[in-house]
């Protein structure tokens, strides 16, 4: 008989890292901190880190916890639940991930110290370099929506040929703030015959955009968590007709809906983890798990914003930060449609 509860080692973890979050990120301080220049609460990034929750994945010569991507997963599906502005995502999934077979590169990430991230999203940049390129170790093209870009002291940069490492403060590098909907701003990043070391190949980008597509799946089933949390509460004290609306029939089934498909982000986002975790071909599962969380979870939010009425749309509310980075993660490495044909493809060949 198969097993799929999680360990008791796994489930302290979360217990932690949930403790450290919610005692953290009440909504006061979350408004407080979308209004700083980064959009990131580094105090509470230095927290999980001092805790040995960033660097979970790291091996001990790097100062990490040496366990794998399911513990990863575990600490970002509960960042995703309380909507915690720190760059996990980032550092966690995408450096790690790229740097796995260099840990001499990641110092001072375990320790919260340095903020690396991957730059994989192609900017429109000049007609004539189509991909970002790389000739005598010198980069040229344009990325853009990096995460935690204005922050990081390094980006993994993919290439036509694979990944490279390029220092964010070398020459040929330009910084640019992107700002998005969630409030934490992103950056656009231009090279230009900028320094760059090869750090990976073309399979190794594509084990990455797996790892980071699933990482994404994991959050957004932790935001709909949280948002079918927030609306089960409120139908339950929302009053009209002097009973609470919960007690309506299209209340409750689109309510039960919205859990179903929070199940079903669930469920396909942590087999693919599973997956990657043991080492396992996972391409079918990731693009599942990817087209799920986009779908499915697009319809989780919008109905706990439909069920809230006007309250949902209150910025003093948790609600909209789920609302508005599921939308995010939807688009983050391809959104519902192109990764269900990239799944169909898959399946046909």
């Amino acid at each position: 008989m198969m097993d799929f509860n999680f360990t008791s080692d796994q489930d302290d973890l979360r217990g932690l890292t949930r403790q450290i979050l919610t005692d953290v990120c009440t909504p006061e301080h979350l408004k407080a901190v979308s209004a700083t220049e980064s959009g990131y609460d580094m105090d509470l990034w230095r927290s999980l880190a001092a805790a040995g929750l960033v660097g979970i994945e790291l091996p001990d010569s790097a100062g990490g916890g040496g366990l794998g991507f399911i513990e990863t997963c575990i600490v970002l599906e509960e960042c995703a639940r309380v909507a915690a502005p720190v760059p996990g995502l980032a550092v966690m999934a995408l450096a790690v991930g790229a740097l796995s077979a260099r840990s001499d590169l990641l110092v001072g990430v375990a320790d919260g110290s340095a903020i690396v991230t991957a730059a994989l999203h192609e900017g429109v940049g000049d007609p004539s370099v189509p991909y970002t390129v790389v000739a005598d170790s010198r980069l040229t093209g344009e990325k853009v929506c990096v995460p935690a870009g204005l922050v990081a002291c390094c980006f993994v940069v993919s290439a036509a040929d694979g990944l490279y490492l390029v220092d964010a403060a070398a020459e040929g590098v330009t910084i640019e703030r992107q700002d998005t909907t969630t409030g934490i701003p992103e950056a656009r990043v231009v090279f230009e015959g900028a320094p760059a070391e090869k750090v990976g190949s073309l399979v190794d980008l594509a084990a990455l955009i797996e790892r980071a597509s699933t990482a994404a799946a994991v959050m957004v089933s932790g935001h709909c968590a949280a948002a079918v949390a927030l609306t089960a509460t409120y139908v339950k004290t929302r009053q009209q007709f002097d009973r609470p609306i919960a007690s309506f029939q299209a209340v409750s089934q689109r309510t039960a809906d919205a859990y179903i498909d929070t199940e079903g982000v669930r469920l396909t986002s942590w087999q693919a983890a599973w997956r990657l975790a043991e080492g396992l071909p996972a391409a079918e599962q990731v693009l599942t798990a990817k087209f799920w969380a986009a779908e499915g979870g697009q319809r989780v939010v919008h109905a706990a914003q439909h069920l809230h009425g006007g309250f949902g749309v209150d910025r003093d509310y948790p609600l909209h930060r789920h609302f508005l980075t599921v939308k995010q993660l939807e688009l983050f490495l391809g959104s519902a449609t192109p990764s269900l044909a990239r799944l169909g493809r898959l399946l046909a060949t």
